[in-house]
């Protein structure tokens, strides 16, 4: 099941680099052409839509780092919380990202208006990251409670042991 979803993992970060390296610089150009207003703001909109897959590329990056301490027992250590942690931030960072890229479009094409797919694109986005980071965030409270009980598993069961 690991090896499945390492590879699931990795079929994700070549996707996102995918987009980043031709269909997002595609089809800048594209709206470029066909909208020769909107031409002066091609590169830096696409730098900044590069930069919001970069945070969904690190939380890929973690969830692999994650399936390593699955495969080793280990999920349930103090270690997990560095990677669940950097998921949380990463994808909320992802979230100011979009919103501020909407933002930024918005007020650069005031005088003639943003297509409305873009700014769906955008909010959808913004939306679907900021449920990632809150969702992992209800999970990272779930793991500290696992990691209590399993830490008080562990020292019932030495007095047990000491017991007997």
């Amino acid at each position: 099941m690991t090896r499945l979803l390492r590879l699931v993992i990795v079929v994700l970060l070549l996707g996102t680099l995918l987009v980043q390296l031709v269909v997002l610089p595609e089809l800048s150009a594209g709206v470029a052409s066909a909208y020769p207003e909107t031409a002066r703001l091609r590169a830096p909109a696409l730098v900044w839509s590069v930069a919001v897959l970069v945070p969904a590329q690190v939380v890929l990056v973690a969830i692999w780092r994650l399936l390593g301490l699955v495969g080793r027992d280990a999920v349930f250590s103090l270690g997990a919380f560095r990677w669940v942690d950097l998921m949380i931030w990463a994808a909320a960072g992802s979230c100011v990202l979009a919103l501020g890229l909407l933002g930024w479009l918005t007020v650069q094409t005031l005088g003639y208006g943003m297509q409305p797919g873009i700014g769906l694109t955008l909010t959808g986005c913004a939306v679907l990251a900021g449920g990632v980071a809150l969702l992992v965030a209800v999970l990272r409270g779930l793991l500290v409670k696992a990691v209590g009980w399993k830490g008080e598993a562990t020292a019932l069961r030495a007095e047990l042991d000491e017991v007997i």
